[in-house]
C-alpha cells in the first residue's frame, strides 16, 4: 500500500464536529495557508466532481445557491468555473452582505455577465442545482423567504449537489433546522462531518463523497488527539479481520466455542436466525440452548450445532439451564434472541458468569426490568449490548430525543456501564468505554425486516468467540460484524431488491459476499508488499 493510499484510508476514518473542523482549519491558516488559496483549491475540486457527475451537454443550465459565508464563496468559484466551461449559470443570492472574500468572488462573477437573483424562482427550471447556502456550523433555524425558497426547490425534480453538507442541517446532530435542502449528492469537504451520519439527516444527504484537500494528518491528530474520537467504519478496517485466518494445525474448540441461549415457543425462528448468523461467522463450535419443545426443530435445521433442550415454563420459554451446561466451558455467550421475559432467570445467570457476554432483544429487556444495568461495570469479562432505539431508551432513560446527537448518547451509555454498546439503527453506532465511537456509514432499508438483528447477534457472537479463543482483541470484531452484516444486506438487495431480503436470505449472503472481501484484503497486502 502506498503512503497516499494509507493516508486516504486514515482520512476516511475520521469524523469531526463543527468545533473540531474549525480548529483544524484554524491551524492551517495559522501555519500560513491563505484563506483565498484554500477556497480556490477546494472549489476547483468541487467543480471537477460536478462536471464529472453531470457533464455538458447532458446538463446545460445550472443554478448555484450562494450564502454569505465561505461556503458561498466556494459556490461562487464553482459558478465561475462552470461559466467558463460553457454551462449557463444562474445564481440565487438571498443575502447580499457576507464575508469579504465571498463578496469579492461575487463581484468578479457578476462582471462575467452571470445573472444574480434574490428570489429562487428563476432557478427552478435549471437542470442542476449546486447548494452553497450554508456550510458547517449552522445552528439557527432557517426561516422567511430563504426557507420558502428551499421548500420550493425541494418540490422540484432536478438533482441537487450540496457543498459540505445540505444547507439547513445541523453539522453535529444532523437535525433539520426547520427546513433543509434535499440533496442527491453531498460533497463533504476535508473531513467527514458528524451530522451526515445521523439517522435524521439521511433523507437529505443523498450519496455522500469526501473531497480531500490535503489536510496534514498532523493537524488532524493535534486537534482530535486520542480522547473521545469518532470513527467511520471503512472497508479497510472491516476486512482486516475477514476471513479470520486459521493455522494449519487446529481443531474446532481452538476456533471458538459459542453458547447461544435463545428461543421460545413464541419466537422459535429467532433461535434459528441467531444460529445461522453464528454459523456464517466460522465459529468452531456452536451450542444452542433452547426450550425442550424446540430441540427437534433446531436439530433438524442446524445439524452441525449441538442443540441442548432446557426445562421450559408454561408459556414455552426457558425456565433455567440444565445441569449439563457449564457456563465456564464456553468462550462466549449470546443471550436473548426470542427468549421472552419469562426467561429472565437465565439472563440473571449469565450476567453473574465470568464469560464474555452478548445481550440482545429480551436479554436487554430483562436487564432493564431487573434494574441491574448499573452492575454491568462490575463484570470483568467483555460485554456487548446490542439494542435498537426502543430497547436503548428502556435501558438508558432518558435516552436521546430526535435531533440529539446519537454519538453523545451511545458514548454516555458505554462510559456509564463500562461495556460496549451497539445502537442498531440506519447508521449503527458502537460506543466503547474509553469514549470512542465507531459509526457504520453504509446500510440499506432492506434490514428493516424481522430477524435481521438476530442474524447480527449470531454473527457478532461467533466472531467474538473466535477472538477469545485466539487471544486477539475483541473490540475490532464488533465493527467488522456490523459492517459485514450491512454489506451482505446491500449485496442481497442488489440481487433481490430491498423487498426480497428476508433474514434467512441475509444469513446466506453473509458467506456469498465474503470471498470478495478476502480478495480485497489480499490485493491490499500485495500492494503493501
Amino acid at each position: 500500500m502506498t503512503s497516499q493510499q494509507s493516508r486516504q484510508n486514515q482520512l476516511h476514518q475520521f469524523i469531526v464536529t463543527s468545533a473540531q473542523m474549525s480548529a483544524i482549519e484554524g491551524r492551517l491558516f495559522a501555519a500560513g495557508m491563505p484563506v483565498a488559496a484554500l477556497m480556490e483549491k477546494v472549489a476547483q475540486a468541487i467543480f471537477k466532481r460536478v462536471i464529472a457527475l453531470y457533464p455538458h451537454p447532458r446538463v446545460r443550465r445550472i443554478g448555484v445557491l450562494v450564502g454569505p459565508g465561505h461556503n458561498g464563496g466556494d459556490a461562487l468559484v464553482v459558478a465561475r468555473e462552470l461559466h467558463f466551461a460553457g454551462y449557463e449559470v444562474l445564481i440565487y443570492r438571498p443575502l447580499s452582505k457576507g464575508k469579504e472574500l465571498t463578496g469579492q468572488h461575487g463581484e468578479y462573477v457578476a462582471s462575467l455577465g452571470v445573472k444574480f437573483h434574490d428570489q429562487i424562482e428563476p432557478l427552478l427550471d435549471c437542470d442542476l442545482i449546486v447548494d452553497g447556502l450554508f456550510g458547517f456550523g449552522l445552528e439557527r433555524s432557517i426561516s422567511g423567504e430563504i426557507a420558502e425558497g428551499i421548500n420550493r426547490l425541494n418540490a422540484q425534480s432536478q438533482p441537487v449537489i450540496s457543498i459540505d453538507l445540505p444547507s439547513g442541517l445541523h453539522t453535529d446532530t444532523g437535525a433539520v433546522l426547520r427546513t433543509a435542502i434535499q440533496a442527491n449528492h453531498t460533497l463533504c469537504l476535508g473531513l467527514w462531518k458528524l451530522g451526515l451520519f445521523q439517522d435524521q439527516a439521511l433523507a437529505y444527504v443523498g450519496k455522500a463523497e469526501l473531497i480531500d484537500f490535503d489536510i496534514p494528518l498532523a493537524d488532524i491528530q493535534a486537534v482530535l488527539g486520542d480522547r473521545h474520537p469518532i470513527h467511520r467504519i471503512t472497508s479497510t478496517v472491516a476486512i482486516a479481520h475477514l476471513p479470520l485466518p486459521r493455522p494449519q494445525l487446529t481443531h474446532k474448540y481452538k476456533e471458538g466455542h459459542l453458547l447461544a441461549i435463545c428461543g421460545s415457543q413464541r419466537y422459535m425462528g429467532a433461535a434459528l436466525l441467531c444460529g445461522l448468523g453464528a454459523k456464517a461467522s466460522g465459529v468452531g463450535m456452536l451450542t444452542i440452548a433452547v426450550p425442550n419443545s424446540l430441540k427437534p426443530y433446531m436439530s433438524q435445521q442446524l445439524a452441525d450445532a449441538l442443540v441442548v433442550g432446557c426445562p421450559e415454563t408454561a408459556s414455552g420459554a426457558i425456565a433455567h439451564l440444565p445441569d449439563s451446561i457449564d457456563l465456564s466451558s464456553f468462550g462466549a455467550i449470546a443471550c436473548g434472541c426470542g427468549l421472552t421475559l419469562d426467561g429472565m432467570g437465565v439472563v440473571q445467570a449469565v450476567l453473574e458468569s465470568d464469560r464474555p457476554l452478548i445481550l440482545d432483544a429480551d436479554g436487554l429487556n430483562a436487564l432493564a426490568q431487573l434494574g441491574t444495568i448499573s452492575t454491568l461495570s462490575q463484570r470483568q469479562a467483555f460485554t456487548l449490548l446490542t439494542p435498537h432505539p426502543g430497547e436503548f431508551k428502556r435501558l438508558f432513560p432518558p435516552a436521546q430525543d430526535e435531533g440529539e446527537d446519537v454519538v453523545r448518547a451511545v458514548r454516555q451509555a458505554s462510559e456509564q456501564t463500562g461495556v460496549v454498546v451497539m445502537l442498531k439503527q440506519a447508521r449503527t453506532a458502537i460506543g466503547y468505554p474509553d469514549g470512542s465511537v465507531w459509526i457504520n456509514p453504509e446500510s440499506t432499508p432492506a434490514l428493516a425486516r424481522g430477524g435481521s438483528g438476530d442474524v447480527l447477534t449470531g454473527l457478532s457472537s461467533g466472531l467474538i468467540a473466535q477472538a477469545i479463543a485466539r487471544k486477539i482483541p475483541v473490540e475490532p470484531l464488533v465493527q467488522t460484524a456490523v459492517w459485514w452484516h450491512a454489506q451482505a444486506a446491500i449485496s442481497a438487495a442488489l440481487a433481490r431488491t430491498e423487498l426480497g431480503v428476508d433474514a434467512v436470505t441475509l444469513s446466506e449472503f453473509l458467506l456469498q459476499v465474503l470471498p470478495q472481501f478476502a480478495r480485497s484484503g489480499n490485493d491490499a497486502q500485495r500492494r503493501s508488499g
